[in-house]
């Protein structure tokens, strides 16, 4: 018998009384004189063609094709009402499907999830929408590239594979840091323009918010500035030169005095219109660029008038009203001997970067030394996006590279799932692992096959303008670019408060048998990444997952399969990778020394942070946390409140509930008139504006503030 490929994948045996009753009904529609009949001389034509069709599977389409072609040639009134019927049918089935169901959930906003899947993206917009659209359709087609058992895993919230909707459906990549030296002073194209290398820091600003836009449109992760300040000193330099000129010509007293102050003035304005730039442009995929500044390691003077004005800048904020920016997100080194101490030459740029803290909750701070110590890297690593770092890689000439390097994604791990699986067996729970592990490397080796075959044009920008710290020639196979370590690949994980909690009971942080079994667990997840390093070449790595959507979703299906669980799944979200449940009333000192550790074996990322009251006025004990911090961890960061009403004046913290935000003093809720900024994982959002997804906004709502009285 033979058989027939139908429209979802499966096969049936050949049934010619299907055909023959399609043909009767469009018969009798068309008020034939024997539909009968019609249907007898159609259907045996189309068996006869079926019989001996040879070639491909025999499938729905090809039949159709044989049944409207033999209505056509001797009953062509039916045939019109034949292909009118299947065309009802088509769309009836379209109607009733998945992919339907999410697009009109979308454009109706019915979807909650689909609407609030990304904090920087406002799904009222067509840009945002249209995204949002061709990431339901990606999703729906990441079954012709991923395996039935990593899908199967996905689907069920065992594993997840991050960014569905961009990857692996098209051969994008991660976030990276961007060779901004290069493409600077090499010079690029841009479309049809070729831009130089500019001859001035307002150009060089102006050029470095086009290249932004450019890279966060041909990847779908976080686009970073490594060390700006460095960068983009020689043209503070060459300005300063400029002026000088000017000064001299015109016989001003002092001439290095003023064109010393005007270049530092023109470096302001060149980084304010930057930031204005970077928070009005929009990606392609109608999105803010999500970028990230780093700074803080530079010494010379036109380099600590790039810190200052970057400073300056955010602490002034957007527009007549100061509101605090959500990008670039700005990460702030900190160096025994530079700017640690007031003895130490950048000192003053520190109390700065405190100040802006205070008022804008960035920088984040990076401890240079524990930066190096984990990364290998001889100068300080910065993070690609909000917390996905590199390790050191040297070219075939030994030396250096950190800029122009990239991510190639990420997959990450339900631990609760798998602690509720293995019912408190310590020894069950790590044979559970063990299997969930295979599926993410299986997973993760399918981005990188994914990038096989792929050539350099696919994103110019990227490939063969200098993004990636290379020129390859249009025609060049980009997967070679990522080898032998020059790209990370990343193993993620999340919910490690809830797995103590299953494994232990209610109070296992103070449990030193806990603390073990946890650390234990990441320096599993650790070992394997090394494991698949070693085997394969590629430069695998732990990643603490920022669970922004994630920590809603494998929540949201461990309560459907297994109901609520007091503490762990009726919160409505798991929390983000190695951290205290935001709930946890500790003082900062306690919350730091609880999370020490784990980023030790995070090396592809990893942040600390912390919930603050307004420091504006106690800028001396903020630096005590930061001090503090950078000994003991890595990479940190300090929520403060910073929201505003602009109706009634109130500025503080506005209150977080089921429905949004609400401003205390007024009762405003107007996203438009109260600006209110949270930390979504490593990164700002404006959530009142573009709302968090349920799970996020559970998790904002029971935040608590880590004082030095709460123990």
């Amino acid at each position: 018998m033979q058989l027939v490929l139908k429209r979802d994948g499966a096969t049936a045996s050949f049934d010619i009384m299907k055909i023959a009753t399609a043909c009767q009904k469009a018969a009798v529609a068309a008020q034939a004189e024997n539909p009968n009949a019609v249907a007898l001389a159609v259907t045996a034509e189309v068996e006869k063609l079926c019989r001996e069709h040879t070639g491909n599977t025999l499938d729905i389409p090809t039949i159709q094709k044989y049944v409207e072609n033999a209505l056509m040639r001797s009953y062509p009134e039916v045939a019109r009402h034949y292909i009118e019927y299947r065309h009802d049918r088509d769309g009836i089935r379209v109607k009733g499907s998945a992919l339907h169901a999410q697009l009109m959930g979308l454009v109706d906003k019915t979807d909650e999830e689909a609407v609030t899947e990304n904090a920087n993206k406002d799904a009222n917009v067509f840009p945002v929408m249209r995204d949002l659209m061709a990431g339901i359709v990606s999703k729906q087609f990441a079954s012709n590239f991923l395996s039935k058992d990593v899908l199967q895993a996905h689907n069920e919230g065992e594993i997840h594979f991050h960014d569905m909707d961009y990857s692996p459906f098209l051969p994008f990549t991660n976030c990276c840091l961007v060779d901004l030296q290069g493409m600077l002073e090499k010079g690029f194209h841009l479309g049809n323009a070729g831009i130089e290398s500019p001859k001035s820091i307002g150009v060089a600003c102006a050029v470095t918010s086009q290249i932004i836009a450019q890279v966060a449109s041909h990847q779908y992760g976080g686009t970073t500035i490594p060390n700006i300040d460095e960068t983009l000193a020689p043209y503070v330099e060459k300005t300063y030169q400029k002026n000088l000129e000017i000064a001299r010509e015109y016989n001003i007293t002092d001439p290095e005095r003023y064109a010393r102050e005007r270049t530092e003035k023109e470096a302001y304005d060149g980084i304010q219109a930057c930031e204005y730039e970077i928070n009005t442009l929009f990606s392609s995929n109608g999105q803010q660029p999500f970028v990230t500044f780093s700074l803080g390691m530079g010494r010379s003077w036109q380099e600590r008038s790039i810190q200052r004005a970057i400073l300056q800048v955010r602490i002034k904020g957007l527009g007549k009203e100061g509101i605090t920016p959500v990008f670039p997100k700005l990460v702030f080194f900190i160096e025994e001997g530079l700017n640690l101490r007031p003895e130490d030459p950048n000192y003053d740029v520190k109390l700065l970067a405190l100040d802006c803290a205070s008022k804008r909750m960035y920088p984040d701070i990076i401890s240079a030394k524990l930066n190096r110590e984990l990364t290998g890297s001889s100068v300080p690593v910065s993070p690609m996006g909000c917390r996905s770092f590199l390790s050191a890689w040297k070219d075939e000439n030994g030396h250096e590279v950190l800029a122009g390097r990239n991510n190639l994604g990420v997959v990450s791990v339900n631990l609760p799932r798998i602690a509720i699986e293995a019912n408190r067996d310590q020894a069950k729970f790590f044979a559970i692992l063990e299997d969930r592990l295979a599926l993410s490397f299986k997973a993760l080796m399918c981005r990188i096959e994914r990038l096989r075959g792929v050539k350099a044009n696919i994103a110019p920008i990227l490939y063969t303008e200098g993004a990636f710290g290379v020129r390859l020639k249009p025609d060049d196979d980009i997967l070679p670019l990522f080898e032998n370590g020059r790209s990370s690949i990343s193993l993620g994980y999340i919910g490690l408060h809830e797995v103590a909690l299953l494994m232990f009971g209610d109070h296992p942080f103070d449990d030193a048998e806990a603390q073990v079994f946890l650390h234990k667990v990441v320096e599993r997840l650790a070992e394997a990444t090394q494991e698949w390093k070693k085997a394969t070449g590629w430069a695998f790595s732990l990643y603490s997952t920022p669970s922004e959507s994630l920590c809603n979703r494998f929540c949201k299906l461990d309560v459907a399969r297994f109901g609520q669980i007091a503490g762990v799944t009726d919160k409505g979200y798991y929390t983000n990778s190695f951290h205290l449940d935001v709930a946890r009333k500790v003082n900062p000192f306690e919350k730091i020394g609880f999370e020490k550790g784990y980023a030790e074996f995070a090396s592809g990322g990893h942040i600390t942070y912390v919930e603050l009251p307004n420091m504006r006025h106690n800028l001396k004990a903020l630096e005590r946390i930061w001090d503090h911090a950078i000994a003991n961890v890595p990479y940190f960061g300090t929520n403060t409140p910073v929201d505003s009403c602009g109706l009634c004046g109130f500025m503080g913290e506005a209150k977080a509930t089921d429905e949004g935000f609400t401003c205390p003093q007024c009762g405003n809720q107007d996203g438009a008139s109260l600006s209110v900024t949270r930390r979504v994982c490593g990164y700002l959002g404006s959530p009142n504006a573009r709302p968090f997804n349920a799970g996020k906004q559970k998790e904002v709502m029971r935040r608590v503030k880590h004082l030095a009285e709460q123990q």
